[in-house]
Order: C-alpha cells, then sequence, then structure tokens
C-alpha cells in the first residue's frame, strides 16, 4: 500500500497548502470590494474542496472495470459541456474566454476540465480494446485522433488557449504508451507550435503576451507588469519567506495572485523551502504515478495513468514556468493548489483514478483482502463465534 499512502499522502498536502495560500492570497482583494471578512473566495474554494474530496473517496473505491465503463458516458457529457457554453444564457464568458456553464448564483463549471479526464479515460480503453491491431495506423489514430481534434477545436473556439496547449501533452501521453512509432510525435509537436502560432496571431492580447514573456521590461506598467511582479514576488521571499499572509505583493501589486499567479505568493511568504516544497510534492505525484504504471500488466491502468501524469504534471510545470519567466502566460491554474473549483474537483478527481489504480496492485489487492479478513475475524471473535 506504499503507492497508496504516499499518493494519498501528498494530495493532502498539496490540498491543505493550496486552501491556506488561497485564502492568504486573496483575503486582502476581498475585503477590499467589500465581500464581506474576505472568506468569499476561500469558502467556495473550500466547498469545491469537499466535493472533490468526497469524488475521489468514491473514485478510489472503484474497480478498474467499473472506471472502463464510466469513460464513454465521461466523454458524452464533456462533449455536451463545451456544446453548451455557446448557448445564450448557459454559457458564460470570463476575461474574454467563453468556457463557463451557469448553474445559477455563484456555481459555474468549465467543462474543458471535465474533458481532460474524460478524453484520458476514453482514450485509454479505446487502445486497450484495439491493442491487438494497434500496429495499424489507422486503428492507431481512428477514432483517437479526430474525436481529440474535435474537441481540441471546441476548446479553442471558447478561447481557451491554456487547456488548449494541456491537451497535447495528454495526447502524446497515449501514444508514448502505447507505443506509436517518433514520426507521430514529431507530427503532434509541430502542430502544437502551428496551433499555437495561428491563435497568437490571431488575437492581439495573445501575441502581445508573447512578445512581453521574450522582454517584460519593454512594457513594465502594461503586459510585463504581471510578469514582473511575480518575479518581485519570489526574488524578495529570500529562503524562509516573508512569512505567511506577509506578501507585498498581494496587495493589489500582483494581479490574479490567488489563480495563475499563486506560485509567486507562495515564494514570497514561504521563500524558497515554500517553492521546492511544492516541486517536491508534484515529483513525487510524478514518481507514484510511475511506480503504478509499471507495477500494472493492465494497458488501461498504465494509458489513464500517463495520461493523468501528462495532465496535472504538465500542467504544473507550465503554470510555474510562466511565473519564473520561462514560458509565455497562459492562463493555467496550479493544479489542486491555484483558485479554481473546476480544476480542483476534476484534479482530485483524477487523483481518486489513481488511487483506485494503486489499490489494484497485486500486492495492494493481497493486502486489503488480508486486513478484511483479519477484521472479519476479529468480529466474529468479539461476537463470541469460534
Amino acid at each position: 500500500m506504499a503507492n497508496y499512502a504516499l499518493l494519498l499522502s501528498t494530495t493532502m498536502l498539496l490540498l491543505v497548502l493550496g486552501i491556506v495560500m488561497v485564502f492568504s492570497a486573496s483575503n486582502v482583494v476581498t475585503y477590499a470590494a467589500g465581500e464581506g471578512v474576505g472568506l468569499t473566495v476561500t469558502q467556495k474554494q473550500l466547498m469545491f474542496a469537499g466535493a472533490g474530496l468526497a469524488s475521489m473517496v468514491v473514485i478510489s473505491r472503484s474497480s478498474v472495470a467499473g472506471i472502463r465503463r464510466a469513460a464513454p458516458f465521461l466523454l458524452i457529457a464533456a462533449v455536451v459541456g463545451l456544446f453548451l457554453v455557446f448557448v445564450p444564457g448557459i454559457g458564460v464568458s470570463v476575461f474574454g474566454q467563453r468556457n463557463w456553464i451557469s448553474f445559477g448564483g455563484p456555481f459555474q463549471f468549465q467543462p474543458s476540465e471535465l474533458a481532460k479526464l474524460a478524453l484520458i479515460l476514453w482514450g485509454a480503453d479505446l487502445l486497450t480494446r484495439k491493442r491487438k491491431v494497434i500496429h495499424e495506423w489507422r486503428h492507431l489514430l481512428v477514432p483517437l485522433i479526430p474525436v481529440w481534434a474535435a474537441i481540441v477545436v471546441l476548446i479553442v473556439l471558447e478561447g481557451d488557449l491554456g487547456t488548449t496547449i494541456v491537451m497535447f501533452p495528454i495526447l502524446a501521453s497515449l501514444l508514448f504508451v502505447v507505443g506509436a512509432p517518433a514520426r507521430v510525435f514529431a507530427a503532434a509537436f509541430g502542430a502544437l507550435l502551428l496551433l499555437v502560432a495561428l491563435a497568437s496571431v490571431t488575437v492581439a492580447y495573445r501575441m502581445q503576451r508573447f512578445r512581453t514573456w521574450l522582454d517584460p521590461a519593454s512594457d513594465p506598467s502594461g503586459a510585463g507588469y504581471q510578469i514582473i511582479h511575480g518575479q518581485y514576488g519570489l526574488s524578495t521571499g529570500g529562503l524562509f519567506g516573508t512569512g505567511l499572509g506577509a506578501s507585498r505583493e498581494k496587495w493589489g501589486g500582483l494581479p490574479e495572485a490567488h489563480t495563475d499567479f499563486i506560485f509567486a505568493v507562495i515564494g514570497e511568504e514561504l521563500g524558497l523551502i515554500g517553492t521546492v516544497s511544492v516541486l517536491a510534492m508534484f515529483a513525487i505525484i510524478a514518481i507514484v504515478a510511475v511506480r503504478v504504471a509499471r507495477n500494472s500488466d493492465d494497458l488501461f491502468v498504465r494509458l489513464a495513468t500517463g495520461g493523468i501524469l501528462a495532465w496535472i504534471v504538465g500542467q504544473a510545470v507550465i503554470n510555474i514556468g510562466a511565473v519564473l519567466g520561462l514560458l509565455p502566460i497562459t492562463g493555467l491554474p496550479l493544479p489542486m493548489v491555484s483558485y479554481g473549483g473546476s480544476s480542483l474537483l476534476m484534479c482530485l478527481c483524477a487523483i481518486g483514478v489513481l488511487l483506485a489504480f494503486a489499490r489494484s496492485e497485486p500486492h495492494a489487492a493481497s493486502a486489503l483482502r488480508s486486513r478484511r479478513g483479519d477484521a472479519r475475524t476479529r468480529l466474529l471473535r468479539h461476537r463470541g463465534y469460534h
């Protein structure tokens, strides 16, 4: 049960850190907006964290076969949700991106987050069922590529370039685990560069983001403001940080401090130790995922684990890279740390899938059966049976 325990404990640590930092990074702005004592944002995050933990527990108790059976239904739900964002009165536009569904009041959901997990599980199930003919091109790429491309097109039409980029490592991981030839990855990488270039050139603010990434100091009070102040936060934290809640950048200096740039607040308040700890926790999740995949003889488990690994760790790398100035800003949250109910909920569901896979490992399954047997024996002895 080592993989299971390590993954669960690391996830809980990351989740608790995220909630604490969301409160720290958002309470000043929320209070300034006149919304109580600054708990509004944190309360929403806590509600989604509760729903995500409940979903994680339920999924972690599911069988691998049950998860496979649910895959096509999740994909259908994700595609329907991606279409619903374009329906007036249902879809909601946030910062120019129409990628939210409103459930009334403050509750909204982002179907593209569901699409990540749905595509991973459906793609893993598809390739597993076709494993005997996977060496043929048409079976390797059809219908996986057309369905993936349709989802990506819908996400692009919503204006969400960040999620679009994450869909590429997800596809690459599925093809890598199943043993696709190198030229397929070369074509996918070329397609990614072309798509990013087209999306950047055709939209003015994205082109500005790219230019700003190359030279943030060229527009320090405009497009480069967020990058510069994110680096200010990281640089002033030192080794131990300024102390929890003592960030100066969150006082209006750093835009989106509790979402895209929460890593900068962690660096300022908790210092290098805090940022390295976050990196270590994502590294542990990656190591456990690799171990779970290697310990399994089930191709579906290996494929789905690889896809989830590419999603969560890949998104973390993109987010942290943007804060450090190594990558352009894409608007992606830091998984399980940044504020964002849809992202948090679906990441915890994905962790639930990994936990279910960890429980299905041969040694883990034997340990669980032994524990259940011991518990039943103790119960019978307590009742006076022999």
